[in-house]
């Protein structure tokens, strides 16, 4: 339930933060456009007057600097009109349309609702004057309509990224499920087969040989038991004890022995007896036996398999080698990820649950240490010592 409810919390927070920077973003740009237009309005009002001195300039008036201010207008559409409403002259319009009568009196609406005229006195005598209509320019008109697109823009890919991630989220999570029963009906299939052979052989053999074939058979229900156990503690905080990891590793180890091809070999190193680690020892009985049987796979069931064990002042180091496949360099993250697998029948959750049980378990780490393609793969787990 607090995955589920810090999931909506995140949504939320997700959520918000979104509207924050579309309206921050929309407040800014809106900020922008004001200025742009307090400047436009200043612009054509500067080419305005100019316009009203250049018709009152009197001969000897050097006019070339009020000229450059009129030729300076070279984005904000004007229309100049007489005091009678008949268009004088435009400016920055389409050309091409400029001489239709429909298309000026069009824009000279779109100007008039715009902004107000500016008066030009051309008669002081009397006192007669032209109106000088304008409308934003293009880019401020683009300006404008800027943070709707944006916002948009950024509200459609937020919809479309969450709908791809829930998708790939329930994909993942039914990969998972269905990973976690085939890992459960893999980890049942031994001891279940294991007793079933010890039933049939009870019925054919006499009292003398049937307590040998018990003690098996109690192995195989204490096996169950195990992994009962197991599955019990995935989800939960795990207890950590400090134990004695060589024991564990050879126990381990003498179970994968009688329980594989005899063309595998095993050989445990370990360089300084009593090397003991904080660990929960159904989980992590569960980690070696999950890189050994990859491992075992990996070499087709004929090859070579050492575990070293050595440590340090604070930590545990244990190193599992093979002489099998290899793993390329580009997959030695990639492998411990949910429904990453080489087998044809595999569901890619084994390595992905090792890193679960070791990272988050106990608080270790786990990494592909070297491979060579045709030669063989080394897994580090580096565990806190006792």
């Amino acid at each position: 339930m607090q995955a589920y409810e810090r999931k909506r919390r995140w949504k939320i927070v997700l959520l918000l933060a979104a509207m924050f920077i579309g309206g921050v973003s929309l407040l800014y740009t809106r900020h922008l456009v004001k200025s742009l237009e307090v400047e436009e309005d200043k612009k054509i009002k500067l080419w305005a007057n100019a316009t009203k001195q250049l018709i009152l300039a009197k001969p000897e008036t050097d006019i070339n600097f009020l000229l450059d201010i009129i030729k300076d207008n070279e984005t904000i559409p004007t229309i100049l009109v007489d005091d009678a409403g008949n268009i004088v002259t435009t400016r920055n319009l389409d050309s091409i349309k400029a001489t239709e009568e429909k298309y000026l009196s069009r824009q000279l609406v779109e100007m008039k609702k715009e902004h107000l005229p500016i008066r030009i006195l051309y008669d002081e005598v009397n006192k007669r004057y032209n109106h000088l209509y304008y409308k934003n320019s293009t880019v401020l008109a683009q300006l404008k309509t800027y943070p709707y697109i944006q916002l948009a823009l950024i509200t459609f890919f937020a919809i479309m990224s969450y709908l791809a991630l829930s998708s790939s989220r329930r994909a993942e999570q039914n990969q998972v499920w269905v990973g976690m029963s085939k890992e459960t009906a893999h980890q049942l299939g031994t001891p279940i087969s294991s007793l079933r052979e010890w039933h049939n052989m009870l019925k054919e053999t006499d009292k003398e040989q049937q307590e040998e074939i018990l003690k098996e058979v109690d192995y195989d229900i204490l096996r169950l038991e195990l992994i009962t156990e197991r599955f019990s503690k995935i989800g939960s905080e795990p207890i950590l004890k400090g134990e004695n990891l060589d024991l564990i590793i050879e126990k381990a180890i003498s179970y994968l022995r009688n329980r594989v091809s005899s063309k595998v070999s095993f050989a445990i190193v370990i360089e300084q007896p009593g090397n003991w680690a904080m660990i929960n020892i159904p989980l992590f009985d569960w980690v070696i036996e999950n890189i050994c049987k990859n491992a075992i796979d990996a070499m087709d069931g004929n090859g070579a398999l050492t575990i070293s064990i050595y440590r340090d002042p604070d930590h545990v180091f244990l190193d599992i080698s093979d002489t099998g496949k290899g793993i390329s360099r580009s997959k030695f993250k990639t492998v411990f990820k949910p429904g990453y697998t080489t087998k044809k029948r595999g569901w890619g959750l084994g390595l992905s649950l090792v890193k679960r049980i070791v990272v988050q378990y106990h608080k270790g780490q786990i990494f592909v240490k070297n491979s060579e393609l045709g030669k063989g793969t080394t897994f580090r787990i580096i565990l806190k010592g006792a």
